[in-house]
């Protein structure tokens, strides 16, 4: 889980991203606290900065790019839902 943060702007990036926002986005627990670090994902649902999103790594994000843009797998981690609450 994550709330994103940013966003990351480049003008020269594997044809697999034309068209996809970068998000920098901030890790957090299930107390919406900040864990670990920031890291770039791919974002695959249109998720806007404040938001809490659900978040896959390595074959999970590989498939999700390739599904999306019929091309070679370049993404290591990937938004894949925005998060409407958290129920504990």
């Amino acid at each position: 889980m994550g709330k994103v943060v940013g966003s990351i702007e480049a003008s020269q990036k594997d044809a697999s991203l034309i068209g996809r926002k970068l998000m920098i986005v901030q890790q957090v627990n299930s107390n919406q606290e900040e864990i670990r670090y920031e890291e770039v994902a791919a974002d695959t649902v249109g998720a806007g900065v404040g938001e809490y999103v659900l978040l896959v790594k390595g074959a999970g994000a590989r498939k999700t790019q390739r599904e999306a843009t019929g091309t070679r797998d370049v993404v290591d981690c990937a938004i894949v839902g925005i998060i409407d609450r958290f129920n504990k």
